[in-house]
């Protein structure tokens, strides 16, 4: 059967591409795609070939998605025909072709697919926030409320962190951040910046930070606002470091901790506390949404037909004013 797919086949250009596609082989699933998300920063990376992502035309992206198991493999035995699935590093396609460890089922037939095709990424937010290990009453921060600032943002609140800092140039950001958990919102452009944040911390600086946006800049900055013996989460992907960072002053001296909270740097098999698998977090958010705990409709921007995939990227790959949640429909 013809399978249309989305890929980027030279920089800074997408196109809406079609090959045919077999059945599944015995220990995989056919799954008819019915939403895939754009991840934005690491798409665009991807797409206008920054350092540090894979150099070689065509790519194929679209890691986060919804949709419906149509076919299984002979030696499949958890997922039947018919069960709604979340799609783990799929791509951005009509049907994608996976295996078992790549599904994880949404069974409650209350929550919407608009809401669970963002679940993927959620978890992504989820095990940064779980590495902070925050403590009830703790000061916390993330820097930048692209996606997967403003789900980090949520979930810090859900964990009980006091005040809930969000931090992006972008004032709708910061708006949509406050509708969804944060007590505060600040532009990192402004010069009292630091300042701001170390008033509302009453002057101690922030216990746990989760810096997303990717940038050495903002970095710097997580590290002047941290407190004695702060923790900093990197869960965006910085790609490029051009800032020189002052070890002594910035981290050895007041004791700050650095994470690595890369996505694949979680166990695969069982989870244990502050770290999770990623099925086990897809299960507790999608727990989450179904009591109407963690919101995931007011982050959705906009909603494309594959066919505007090159407009759509077109867009991301100037990166100015790129909305919040931009997914496909396929089905």
């Amino acid at each position: 059967m013809l399978n249309h797919y989305i890929a980027f086949t030279e920089p800074g250009k997408a196109e809406l591409l079609e090959t045919e596609l077999g059945g599944p082989a015995a220990d995989q699933i056919l799954v008819r795609t019915e939403y895939t998300v754009v991840s934005a920063g690491t798409e665009r990376a991807c797409l206008i070939n920054t350092p540090n992502v894979v150099q070689t035309y065509p790519k194929r992206l679209g890691y986060c998605g919804v949709g419906y198991v149509d076919a299984v493999g002979s030696d499949v035995k958890d997922f039947a025909v018919g069960d709604r699935v979340l799609i783990y590093h799929g791509i951005h396609a009509e049907y994608n072709l996976v295996k078992a460890d790549q599904l994880t089922k949404v069974g409650n037939d209350k929550i919407d697919s608009k809401e669970a095709a963002f679940v993927i990424i959620a978890s992504m937010s989820l095990g940064g926030v779980r590495k902070l290990e925050v403590e009830l009453g703790e000061s916390a921060m993330v820097m930048g409320q692209g996606i997967l600032g403003v789900f980090a943002t949520q979930l810090l609140a859900l964990s009980g962190a006091n005040p809930v800092i969000a931090v992006d140039f972008d004032e709708k950001r910061r708006a949509k951040a406050l509708e969804l958990g944060a007590d505060y919102a600040l532009d990192p452009g402004d010069p009292d910046f630091i300042s701001k944040v170390k008033a509302l911390t009453g002057e101690k600086g922030v216990n746990a930070t989760v810096e997303v946006t990717g940038s050495s800049k903002a970095m710097l900055q997580a590290l002047d606002c941290a407190a004695w013996m702060g923790r900093i989460a990197l869960l965006g992907c910085t790609r490029v470091s051009d800032c020189e960072v002052d070890y002594y002053r910035q981290v050895h001296r007041p004791g700050i901790k650095l994470i690595g909270a890369h996505n694949f740097v979680r166990p695969k098999v069982e989870s244990y506390p502050h770290h999770w698998t990623h099925q086990d977090d897809c299960k507790a958010l999608l727990s989450l949404i179904g009591a109407g705990k963690f919101r995931v409709l007011p982050a959705i921007s906009e909603i494309h037909a594959p066919e505007d995939a090159p407009s759509v990227y077109a867009r991301l790959a100037i990166g100015c004013d790129f909305p919040l949640g931009v997914m496909f429909k396929w089905n």
